[in-house]
């Protein structure tokens, strides 16, 4: 940790008189970039496709643990907030904890967050099958492999221009949801239970309560499920006066999303006819037996469309992180060169191919073992943010611009001790491969990058904020 404190590198030309690395446009405000992240929560596409698996595991407690992660991810957003307009970089949350904690630690964060960009936009896309079912019958994993090829293809368009589609998606997203919620209100089940009292449907029609372990248990994808509200910090080279815009983004994003997610799950919860239909996930065929055939369609569709939407904004998102990896030396020269490299549209178009053609073939595994890979990335992902927002305070940071967050440190020490406890009652097979791709990570840090640390993994921040 010897580069604990030490100012971010300046992105400028190098001492043998080479180019200097390229640097990302900004042409995106809070609207703009709002847009995108609420998008990249992808709250109708997170509500249809990762909920269902929590109605199945612990039933009517779904709304209370996406309440309680909700509610922990207010002090992961103060975090992001400080972080985000201290050091803003496209690295998102490597820069962030490398700049503060040491490369070895920013090295291990950008490894859970290379885990999360990667496998997300799979899981998303293999849902997209059941919702076009009224329509058109496919494979699960054909269906998705091809919105990956489409979200990667609109990802290599111009940033505003998908600010526009992808805001023109959201609609249709928040029309689903709120249509969903209307009708789901609109047809309580008088015999439900009380969304604090959690139920599952058991055996044979049997009934079982749902333990405070299952809970704490499901903890990690509830995380998931409002967790791309970090995507403003990722797009903050991006986003016109960073230090005001970032905390204000992500915000923004996190009580919206919670909103827009939370509010139809409560929906479902007490319009579900049964439990057993509950635990089934099959939200479009409740939509149809409280309304009509016409409608579940309309919703289906939107659901897919919204599905889509996810895919390119998180397609933009993840190539915004392997460019800023390359700015920063993580990998062998030619592959930094690769990743970042613009095209004729100021993306990153090399490093967007590499998100999007892996994640096309990701979506041929089981999505019920990539979700739960990525509810514990995304806990080891804000365990490290949160220590390193203890470190946000000292040296010549104490004194930089930037947003602060409030009951600083109580909130990141709070947080800390809160995300170690759901680690340990995660399942193990996720842990497994989690842990496994990270002591993989941490060797070719040992062998490879900390040999070069003058050269390599060198953490760098756009010239305009330096100071």
């Amino acid at each position: 940790m010897t580069d604990t404190l030490r100012p971010p590198q300046t992105v400028t030309a190098t001492a043998d008189g080479a180019a200097a690395p390229q640097q990302l446009k900004r042409s995106i405000g809070v609207v703009g970039g709002t847009l995108l992240t609420l998008s990249c929560v992808t709250p109708a596409s997170t509500l249809f496709v990762i909920v269902p698996q929590l109605f199945s595991s612990i039933g009517s407690a779904t709304a209370m643990a996406i309440a309680i992660g909700s509610v922990l991810c207010i002090a992961v957003a103060f975090c992001y907030s400080e972080l985000g307009t201290l050091i803003p970089s496209a690295g998102g949350e490597y820069a962030m904890v490398g700049t503060l904690a040491g490369r070895l630690a920013g090295w291990l964060v950008f490894i859970q967050s290379l885990i999360v960009v990667m496998i997300v936009p799979s899981v998303i896309a293999l849902g997209t099958a059941d919702y076009l079912a009224p329509v058109l019958h496919v494979d699960k994993p054909i269906a998705g492999a091809a919105v990956m090829l489409a979200a990667t293809l609109a990802g290599l368009l111009d940033l505003r221009a998908n600010a526009w589609i992808t805001g023109i998606f959201l609609v249709l997203e928040v029309v689903a949801a709120g249509v969903v919620s209307v009708l789901g209100f609109a047809h309580s089940n008088p015999g439900h239970p009380g969304l604090l009292h959690g139920v599952v449907a058991g055996d044979r029609g049997a009934v079982s309560p749902v333990h405070i372990g299952a809970i704490v248990g499901a903890l990690g994808i509830a995380l998931f499920v409002t967790q791309g509200f970090s995507t403003a910090v990722y797009l903050s080279e991006e986003l016109e006066n960073p230090r005001r815009t970032v905390s204000r983004t992500v915000l923004w994003t996190l009580g919206l999303s919670s909103a827009i997610i939370l509010i139809p799950v409560a929906a479902i919860t007490v319009g579900a006819p049964d439990l057993k239909t509950l635990a089934s996930g099959d939200i479009s065929g409740m939509v149809t037996t409280w309304s009509n055939s016409a409608v579940g369609t309309f919703i289906s569709l939107c659901i897919a469309l919204a599905i889509i939407n996810a895919g390119i904004v998180m397609v933009i998102q993840n190539s915004r992180v392997l460019f800023a990896s390359a700015r920063d030396k993580a990998w062998p020269e030619p592959v930094n060169k690769a990743f970042g490299t613009l095209g004729r549209f100021g993306s990153p178009w090399i490093a967007t191919l590499a998100v999007g053609i892996p994640g096309a073939a990701l979506c041929f595994v089981k999505g019920e073992l990539l979700s739960n890979i990525t509810g514990v990335a995304v806990t080891a992902m804000y365990l490290l943010v949160a220590v390193a927002s203890l470190l946000s305070r000292r040296g010549h940071h104490k004194h930089a611009s930037a947003w602060r967050m409030p009951l600083w440190p109580v909130v990141p020490a709070l947080l800390i001790l809160v995300l170690l406890f759901i680690m340990t009652k995660l399942n193990v097979e996720p842990l497994l491969w989690t842990g496994g791709i990270t002591a993989a990570a941490t060797l070719y840090w040992l062998f490879y990058l900390r040999p070069r640390q003058a050269t390599h993994w060198v953490i760098s921040l756009p010239e305009d904020q330096q100071g």
